[in-house]
């Protein structure tokens, strides 16, 4: 599996789309977190995609709103858990992947 995350609008739809036209993708996956209680669960059905990607959450203000808060722990403990499970972990920031791990083809 092939995981790529960034901020929201920083091109991982059409780095994905470029790199992987066929693949088999789920995007989005951080709101996925917020309703389910087993992330390792969640994290295990996702790794079975060839292309997951996320959006990060956790870099800006943090909310006062204590729901908000608990939403983006789980995102980022998600992402953690989806880094663990993939081959491929790539940060898209401008149109440009930078790999953390792993090889693009």
């Amino acid at each position: 599996m092939i995981f790529l995350f960034g901020p929201l609008w920083s091109g991982k739809r059409t780095v994905a789309r470029e790199l992987f036209p066929n693949a088999d993708m789920v995007c989005d996956v951080q709101e996925l977190a917020r309703s389910r209680e087993d992330l390792d669960a969640l994290a295990d059905e996702l790794a079975r995609h060839e292309v997951v990607i996320a959006t990060e959450v956790g870099g800006g203000v943090v909310p006062t709103d204590a729901q908000e808060r608990a939403a983006r722990e789980r995102a980022g403990r998600l992402s953690c858990l989806l880094a663990a499970r993939a081959h491929v972990v790539a940060r898209v920031f401008c149109g440009i992947p930078k790999v953390i791990k792993g090889e693009l083809p």
